[in-house]
């Protein structure tokens, strides 16, 4: 491919092939190449923002130590911060134990206390002990820990609705310092360790945090715990644990305890019984077990459909309040009137179009801290906003001031919108007998069938089944001309797992970039049904998928019809191929009613509203 066709689209990339090959100093090359290269350094600097770098956080000033805190706390008129050093020291305390010298084989380090704000919490101050484990050489097989995924904790609260089970939760105190720590290590106290033991050689026999095996430490410990109470870990998502159980009708289900570090979620018939054994062994924030609230900053509530099926529902509403008050109180209050806010987007606005100044350091990392906001909230359920955070999220190394504005618009637009919610829905969709067509594969793929893992446990508990809408809009990127594509996919009527992102290659026609579109929704769709059947639940039939292209319909549903675009065998063969095994059935979806279609292009209003009330609440 000529290079010169390459350097609008992808300059660094040709710029640093430029150099490798040695042809950067000839006359074409020359005038631009070091200009891109110096442009990509100064956008790399501006990336790397560090913690001792930001003095700010939701509008709040960060101390660097314990002498700042207590100037902080003196200017603000409280003791927000001293409060959080005690109720810290008073945790850590249990980590060390004191020493006359520092013991053979031990490596001394420094601790220090690092402050936080934490959101979700009314802003509460919040100070962390922390070891300084980068002094520490310590293999990475032990310091890589896991978390549940959130597309697993939505399985598992649709699972005990439909399999009419309860949901308790609980959290552990002091998580990391209930394990005993992995690496001899020694730290010399300061001043926050008061004035008995300031200046002392203290050994460091927890997982403090801040030691690079702290968090495999506890999950360890925590693990070795669940295994004594028969729980084994599922091979498709290590922190979902299961044992076989039966209600006392002789219905036999799958007990789970989702484990997000500390944060524990426990789905069964009697799920007091699984947490009492967790009590018996670590000590529990208030000593309290009960139905969840709040999980990973989304409000959980179990509430009846307009069917009558009682689901649980997530809602950012808590966390999104949060975050509008605090964009409120750097920039101002929001019009009272909602009629501007009445879409994410202000009207006519396109972020690849926008021509405003360079965002200077101090912008840059609030845009990031922005973005990081808006996308949290798009995984606690506002998916009204996927799409504009996606769009947004492309410019996250270098953003504009109009980039910003609209970033900020957006919070206006979750301000007068702020009571989205997704339900949990457990009622089984049907669809009409002649929506899906059966073929004959055999000629074509003869002997396909649909991967079954030998090890998947044995199916229990009701059936669900899986429904999928795909959707791509052509050159929707007016730059690049890159397409946007949208995937959503249910568990029943439950929103599992949605999508919305620029597809890599730029395709010249709809059934292209639709085509591509349907080839990642088959992946997803095939890491969905692996981790179904890994959690022990009977599938009913192949995934429905809708998609609102005939051309892609026809040519992957029906076996005599031949490819035009050969460049896109690949996808085209991928997509047959799960078709044949049975894995996916296609039909076309008309674009009006195609739900996917509200995470490919921005819509106006009433159009995004219709669509959006067909998942969300």
């Amino acid at each position: 491919m000529p290079l010169k066709d390459m350097k609008e689209s992808y300059p660094v990339e040709t710029a640093e092939y430029a150099v490798q090959a040695k042809i950067s100093e000839q006359p074409v090359f020359k005038w631009w190449v070091h200009k891109v290269l110096k442009k990509r350094k100064a956008i790399l600097s501006k990336v790397k923002s560090k913690y001792w770098q930001t003095t700010h956080k939701y509008g709040i000033k960060i101390p660097k130590s314990v002498k700042q805190a207590l100037t902080f706390d003196r200017e603000n008129g409280n003791d927000l911060w001293w409060t959080s050093i005690c109720e810290e020291m008073k945790t850590v305390k249990v980590a060390f134990e004191e020493v006359d010298s520092i013991p053979v084989g031990y490596t001394h380090i420094t601790c220090h206390l690092i402050f936080d704000v934490k959101l979700g919490e009314n802003f509460r101050r919040k100070a962390r002990l922390v070891a300084g484990g980068h002094k520490t050489g310590v293999p990475s097989s032990i310091t890589y820990s896991s978390v549940v995924s959130r597309d697993s904790v939505r399985i598992c609260l649709t699972l005990a609705a439909l399999n009419g089970l309860d949901v308790l939760s609980c959290d552990i105190k002091g998580a990391y310092l209930t394990a005993p720590a992995k690496e001899k290590v020694v730290t010399t106290a300061g001043p926050e360790f008061g004035a008995e033991l300031q200046g002392k050689t203290l050994k460091i026999v927890r997982a403090l945090y801040g030691l690079k095996s702290a968090g495999a430490a506890f999950r360890s410990y925590l693990a070795q715990h669940l295994r004594s109470m028969h729980y084994l870990p599922s091979l498709a998502d290590p922190d979902v644990w299961m044992r076989p159980a039966m209600k006392p009708d002789g219905f036999k289900y799958y007990e789970y305890i989702l484990a997000y570090v500390d944060d524990l979620l426990c789905i069964s018939h009697h799920p007091l019984d699984s947490l009492n054994g967790v009590r018996a062994k670590f000590t529990l924030k208030g000593d309290k077990i009960e139905p969840p609230d709040d999980y990973l900053g989304a409000t959980l509530k179990l509430e009846e459909t307009a069917n009558g099926y009682p689901a649980w529902t997530q809602s950012a509403m808590k966390y999104v309040n949060a975050s509008v008050a605090n964009v409120e109180e750097k920039f101002g209050k929001f019009s009272p009137t909602a009629r501007h806010f009445n879409a994410p987007f202000p009207p006519n606005y396109r972020p690849e179009t926008d021509c405003s100044p360079e965002l200077k350091e101090e912008g840059h990392r609030y845009y990031q801290e922005l973005i990081g906001v808006l996308r949290w909230a798009c995984e606690l359920g506002r998916l009204d906003i996927l799409l504009e955070t996606s769009l947004l999220s492309t410019y996250l190394a270098s953003p504009r001031q109009g980039h910003l504005d609209a970033a900020i618009h957006m919070f206006g637009y979750l301000k007068h919108h702020p009571k989205r919610k997704l339900a949990m829905d457990p009622e089984v969709p049907h669809f009409p007998g002649d929506t899906f067509k059966k073929y004959n594969w055999e000629e074509f793929y003869a002997g396909v069938e649909e991967a079954i893992p030998p090890n998947a446990p044995k199916p229990r508990g009701c059936e669900v089944s899986t429904t999928c809408f795909v959707d791509a809009s052509l050159a929707n990127d007016t730059v690049t001309r890159r397409s946007q594509m949208g995937i959503l996919i249910f568990l029943n009527r439950a929103p599992i797992i949605w999508l919305s992102k620029r597809i890599i290659t730029v395709e010249t026609s709809t059934f292209g970039s639709e085509i591509v579109a349907m080839k990642y929704a088959v992946e997803l769709i095939e890491a969905l049904r692996y981790k179904l059947r890994m959690f022990g639940v009977p599938i009913d039939g192949p995934t429905s998928v809708f998609c609102d292209n005939q051309a892609v319909v026809t040519n992957c549903s029906t076996p005599e019809s031949t490819l035009k675009k050969k460049h896109h065998s690949i996808n085209y063969h991928r997509n047959r191929e799960a078709v044949a095994a049975g894995i996916i059935q296609i039909a076309k979806e008309g674009t009006k009613t195609n739900l996917a279609d509200v995470f490919t292009k921005v819509m106006g209003p009433l159009q995004k509203t219709t669509l959006i009330d067909k998942f969300m609440y």
